[in-house]
């Protein structure tokens, strides 16, 4: 049978893009504080008994495909069990979606991850918990119930002001936080919607209750961390001192347990209301870095995201130099990245070695690695992964009719593994280039302060008297500037950046790494 291969056109115009790099270092894991996590969405990752759904035996079956591509960790999302495809309102905190298999799959496969060298984070959802929880099922009861006090409950007259409130927050557009289960004159407090009421974490039955099941994931099934979801929002935004307080305390409970563990938090602000958290969150979303990217290429301006990260880095490092920076170019609540660069090849490959050349400890959303697509609403940035062509893709799933997922949209891995210029390969590369040389994974940012073109993005970086100039022209018109003294060896070029008699020569969209 004849099958018709249909490959994007954008994939191969990457062919005209070519990519050199010098390495002499030997290949290092630098997890956690400068390694690579690999994010995973469980129900579009790969399905492995055939019902259209992504489980976790299918997880296992294409670990190497996580160790190929050069990652250190994995971060799950939701898995536990709930009523939504997203799984961000828990029913039980110690179990596991029967879509996804069981908790002794689950125990397999980080045994096979750590076989590999990759460490294993589940998203961890305490913040509020489903209503169809046993606790909130308890708590709707009545006043005297012993559950009552595990939620945030409130009579109508003593709340009626704030019943319609307007206010929209950066990591929440819900109009509504007080919520009514339609039985009585009592409301209950749900911070993202009715679906998900608010845990009452001035109970202490409530906090030993989620020390128990940390405690669960860490010594009876040894997960390595825990992705700390909406850390922001334990308490109100008027009382950010208990949340810092109690993530502190939820920290020197984990401690306890697993002295190494990782926790990496969701703090969604301002660097200045971020900060506080890192005595309790050593590792932090850096949502700073993802907008900035996408605005210096929007501006063309290569010193917007150098200086901001720079004032990031020295700002928290002025707090505590215990701290991560989990930077990441796209997740699964932005867009694709490839969408937000206008689906421009030679961008999206330079994107990546941004962020790969960058401080900080980068995370990879399953996909973009073979330059999958994605829009709003959420459910069109979680679709299927494409493993190969699809009348021969028996793991793909389809839980979702895709609208970007599709082979006709996106080129299948498969397929990517034979073009050595394809988004795939260059991913490797990229993560090869930084696991194989510490100036790039653990160096020192500075900025450089000669005058240079405002397209280009320049930058040293630093590690043990070993000194690399990157820099990245983010414009599609050539850009040329003069190497500093001693620059004289190329460590990596894409895009036909050169290095000659001193002179750089950067066509549009490449990138240079050279040094002494």
């Amino acid at each position: 049978m004849k099958i018709n291969i249909i490959i994007p056109i954008s994939l191969l115009l990457m062919t005209i893009f070519s990519c050199t790099s010098e390495t002499s270092n030997s290949l290092e894991n630098h997890w956690p504080h400068a390694g690579i996590t690999y994010e995973i969405f469980i129900q579009s990752f790969y399905d492995s008994d055939g019902d259209g759904i992504g489980d976790i035996a299918g997880v296992t079956k294409k670990l190497e495909h996580v160790k190929e591509l050069g990652a250190n960790a994995i971060w799950f999302m939701p898995i536990m069990p709930s009523p939504s495809y997203h799984k961000y309102d828990v029913t039980d905190y110690k179990e596991i979606h029967p879509d996804y298999g069981t908790l002794d799959d689950f125990k397999k496969l980080i045994k096979e991850a750590h076989k590999k060298d990759i460490k294993i984070v589940i998203d961890m959802i305490i913040n509020h918990t489903s209503t169809e929880h046993p606790w909130f099922q308890e708590s709707q009861k009545g006043r005297d119930n012993p559950y009552r006090d595990y939620y945030v409950w409130a009579q109508k007259d003593t709340i009626a002001e704030f019943l319609n409130k307007k206010t929209i927050t950066l990591d929440s557009d819900n109009i509504r936080q007080w919520h009514d289960p339609g039985h009585g004159d009592d409301f209950y407090y749900g911070f993202f919607y009715g679906g998900m009421p608010d845990l009452n974490f001035d109970n202490p039955k409530v906090r030993q209750e989620i020390y128990d099941i940390g405690k669960f994931w860490l010594e009876e099934v040894g997960v390595d961390g825990f992705r700390l979801d909406a850390a922001k929002h334990i308490f109100p935004d008027d009382r950010p001192e208990d949340n810092h307080e109690f993530w502190k305390e939820f920290r020197a409970e984990m401690t306890k347990i697993k002295p190494d563990i990782y926790l990496v938090g969701e703090v969604y602000d301002m660097q200045e209301v971020v900060a506080p958290y890192l005595p309790g969150l050593p590792a932090l979303f850096n949502f700073d870095f993802h907008y900035t990217l996408l605005e210096a290429y929007e501006k063309v301006n290569g010193k917007l995201l150098v200086e901001k990260q720079k004032g990031i880095l020295d700002f928290y490092g002025s707090i505590t130099d215990d701290f991560i920076d989990a930077t990441f170019s796209s997740n699964h609540d932005q867009p694709r990245l490839l969408n937000s660069l206008n689906q421009n090849p030679k961008k999206y490959k330079q994107a990546i070695n941004i962020l790969m050349t960058m401080p900080g400890a980068p995370y990879i959303y399953y996909g973009e690695e073979i330059g999958m697509l994605g829009d709003k609403p959420d459910e069109h940035i979680r679709e299927p992964f494409l493993w190969d062509i699809k009348a021969n893709d028996k793991g793909r799933t389809t839980w979702i009719e895709p609208k970007y997922a599709i082979d006709e949209m996106v080129t299948p891995l498969a397929i990517q593994k034979s073009m050595s210029t394809s988004y795939f390969n260059h991913y490797k590369e990229i993560i090869k280039l930084r696991n194989t040389n510490k100036p790039l994974a653990l160096g020192s940012l500075d900025l450089f302060d000669n005058d240079v073109p405002s397209e280009l993005m320049v930058y040293y970086r630093e590690h043990d008297g070993e000194r690399f100039l990157v820099i990245h022209n983010l414009s599609d018109q050539e850009q040329k500037m003069e190497a500093p003294e001693e620059f004289e060896n190329m460590i990596y070029s894409y895009a036909s950046g050169s290095l000659e008699n001193g002179q750089m020569r950067l066509p549009g969209y490449s990138t240079l790494i050279i040094s002494k």
